[in-house]
């Protein structure tokens, strides 16, 4: 009871006027916008490194069929200026992404709890941990594979008299690079939402192995959506989706909250109590109604 009026304390000391929130929250965008501005700039200088590391798993495939000297075009005449553009803007969001999201926490951090920004601060940390993880997965596993499936569709044209040659253009690679990276990044930050709910008391770890036949098919689905139209990348994606669902029921039942858990208890108890009550209410026949006549007698 003293812990949690020392909290409402806090809470209380933190509190200010709407006009001090608002400069907070300019000096917190302008630090943000300043650090995406900079790592932009840094990005675009380095632009041809970051998209050639980008195209280096497609080069090393062409270089394993024997092709020397692989290519790629652009047909538009503004076509690499605003793919350097992209390039830039998506290496710097990505590096710039600890400033904006400490500036975030800290904007945020006085109107919480110092228990919520105990546990509110690993989650923060393991978001771009996870997302980089599933964008070197896709990077280093998932693009040789689905690459070397894709060129393999070429054909010297003696079967057919008519040569099928790829001729890959920059801003099309691009798309689909980030497309996969960020399908996959997205698709790592599965632990932790599942944590944040687990804490929340909206999941459960029984809750989440019961429903592990609905986990199967929503994985395969969302890899459905967030990938190519292709069943090599869907395949690959899905089955890290679900492992990744498996993971979240293991750190559930650690960020699980106990009273949080009992108290879902009861009331999932209650809801089946209520259900068990309206359907024997239902089965149970109904009393038939007695029309009582009352003989009404007028004094003449």
């Amino acid at each position: 009871m003293a812990s949690d009026n020392k909290e409402d304390k806090e809470v209380e000391e933190s509190k200010a006027p709407l006009i001090s929130h608002l400069i907070e929250l300019r000096d917190r965008l302008k630090w943000a916008v300043v650090a995406f501005f900079v790592a932009f700039l840094v990005s675009y200088f380095f632009k041809e490194y970051i998209y050639g590391f980008l195209v280096k798993p497609l080069a090393q495939i062409y270089r394993e069929m024997g092709v020397e000297n692989p290519r790629m075009i652009y047909t538009a005449l503004t076509e690499a200026f605003f793919t350097y553009l992209k390039v830039s803007f998506y290496s710097g969001l990505f590096i710039s992404f600890p400033m904006i999201a400490s500036q975030i926490y800290k904007f945020a951090a006085p109107g919480l709890y110092k228990n919520e920004r105990k546990a509110f601060l690993p989650f923060l940390v393991a978001t771009p941990v996870l997302f980089a993880l599933g964008a070197a997965l896709v990077y280093y596993f998932i693009f040789p594979l689905a690459w070397k499936f894709f060129l393999g569709f070429q054909t010297t044209g003696v079967e057919t008299g008519l040569a099928i040659e790829l001729e890959a253009k920059i801003n099309e690679y691009l798309s689909l690079v980030l497309k996969l990276m960020f399908a996959f990044g997205l698709a790592f930050q599965l632990p932790v939402a599942v944590s944040l709910m687990a804490r929340a008391g909206l999941v459960t770890a029984k809750g989440m192995r019961r429903n592990r036949k609905y986990a199967v098919v929503s994985s395969f689905g969302c890899a459905a959506l967030l990938t190519p139209p292709d069943i090599i990348t869907q395949v690959l994606l899905g089955f890290p989706l679900y492992g990744l669902y498996e993971f979240g029921v293991v750190i559930s039942a650690w960020f699980e909250d106990p009273k949080q858990r009992e108290s879902i208890r009861r009331r999932m108890e209650a809801d089946k109590e209520a259900r068990k009550r309206a359907k024997d209410a239902k089965k149970s026949p109904k009393p038939k109604s007695k029309v009582v006549v009352k003989k009404v007698v007028l004094d003449e």
